[in-house]
Formats: C-alpha cells, sequence, structure tokens
C-alpha cells in the first residue's frame, strides 16, 4: 500500500487524466507543478541518492548483471539510468552495445502507465528501491516514467549522433544567457565536469536528458516547460563548441 504518496503528486496526474478525456478543465497550476515533478523524476532517474540526500549503496545491485562492466561500481549500477539507458530504451537503444550494454529492457514500454504501478515495480524484489527512498521520491520518478519520457527518436538521429531540427545560431543566445554562467562560452567549465561539453555531444542522449531535466544536486536548470525547439537549439549549439578543454 502506498501510504505516504500525497503533496497532490496523484492527484495531480488524476487531474490531468481527467482533462484529457473533457471531465475536468485542467488548471495552468496544476500543468506548471507537473511538469516540475517530472523534472525532478528524471533527476532521481538520473542519480537518486544526490538528489534525496542519501548515501550511495555499498553493494552492487543483485539485478545488475555480474559479468557486466559496472558490476562491482554500486555508484554506477544503482542507477537507474545505468541499466535502462538515457535514451529509456535499455537493450534496444544506445546501450544495446558497448561498455553499459546489460541487456535490460529499457523503461520506454511503461510511456502512459498508472504511476501508481511503477511505484509499485520500483518496490518489487528487481528494483530494491523501496527501503532506499520515501514514497513521495519514489512518486517523482514513477510520474517521470509514465508521463515526462522524452521520446528521443524523434530528435536524435542515432546513427550520426546528430541533433534534428535544432537551430545553433538561435541556440548559441539560449546558451549564453541559461548556460554560460556556469559551463562557460566554450563549455569547458566547470572543471570537475570532466569532459568539456562539446566532447559529451558524444553522447547526445544524456546530453538531453539532462538538459530536459537539469543535473542532480547542481543548480543546472530544467528546461523541460519550454517545450522541446530551445532543448534542441541549445544542443545544436553545443555541438559546435570545442571538444578538448585547454
Amino acid at each position: 500500500m502506498i501510504s505516504r504518496i500525497t503533496i497532490g503528486l496523484f492527484v495531480a496526474a488524476f487531474v490531468l487524466s481527467l482533462g484529457a478525456v473533457g471531465s475536468v478543465p485542467q488548471s495552468t497550476a496544476t500543468a506548471a507543478e507537473m511538469q516540475s515533478i517530472m523534472s525532478e523524476g528524471g533527476r532521481i532517474y538520473d542519480k537518486w541518492y544526490k538528489v534525496v540526500g542519501e548515501d550511495a549503496p555499498k553493494k552492487a545491485h543483485p539485478a545488475y548483471p555480474a559479468d557486466k562492466k559496472y558490476a562491482k561500481k554500486p555508484k554506477s549500477n544503482w542507477r537507474c539510468k545505468e541499466c535502462h539507458g538515457w535514451d529509456y530504451m535499455g537493450k534496444d537503444g544506445a546501450y544495446a552495445s558497448g561498455k553499459h550494454s546489460t541487456g535490460i529492457k529499457g523503461i520506454n514500454g511503461m510511456a502512459g502507465a498508472d504511476p501508481v504501478k511503477v511505484v509499485a515495480l520500483l518496490k518489487d524484489d528487481t528494483h530494491r528501491l523501496g527501503d532506499l527512498m520515501e514514497d513521495e521520491d519514489l512518486a517523482k520518478v514513477a510520474l517521470f516514467v509514465a508521463q515526462g519520457q522524452t521520446d528521443m527518436g524523434n530528435y536524435i538521429d542515432a546513427a550520426s549522433k546528430s541533433v534534428k531540427g535544432g537551430d545553433a545560431a538561435k541556440g548559441a543566445a539560449y546558451y549564453n544567457t541559461i548556460c554560460a554562467n556556469c559551463h562557460g562560452r566554450d563549455g569547458t567549465m566547470p572543471k570537475d565536469m570532466g569532459k568539456s561539453l562539446g566532447a559529451q555531444m558524444g553522447n547526445p542522449w544524456e546530453v538531453m536528458h539532462k538538459i530536459v531535466n537539469g543535473q542532480p544536486d547542481e543548480k543546472m536548470p530544467s528546461l523541460r516547460a519550454f517545450g522541446m525547439q530551445p532543448v534542441l537549439d541549445i544542443m545544436a549549439h553545443i555541438a559546435t563548441l570545442p571538444k578538448k578543454t585547454k
């Protein structure tokens, strides 16, 4: 039984579902709160322990394949994205091969599902997150899974890893006013980022997920509420930035 999923999370979902069939109007306030909740759910999907303020597990996730690259790295193999992918397609997407390949299916099949059922899955013997997160946080990631996934195949060409429909010139204006204060005009900041934003476009699915939802435990904003065009424009600009840090 889900006892602590309140704060309007599923009330909001219920109101939206009714609005979809014309029973009640969808309020602007409710829609705005849903955007916020789904963004936080996306950050939990990325690195939940950073978002909820818990230490990373010390032992490997029991569902993570023991013969795969990150089997001995609990900080990685407990992250939702590590099995299900940045594109949410798991073994059928970008993680079909390579060092992140696990053979585990994605979450894309749960798009449109009842969030309550998603919470139940998160608590089951496979995922085992029920004792590690509050129900409120489970509800947020469930709402992201059920209603907040981006169909990245519409926006990213998998073969070339290039963004479809982005305007780099517009993206430069967005980037320089929203992103450059932390990342620098050339995308090489902060230094602990590991590699420049230009180099990170080698994994455009991760970049898109983070622009849409924000970065866990950082001040990076979520652009979810602005729609996908600014996201595509920013990514088109990032693709023009230096690949190497100075």
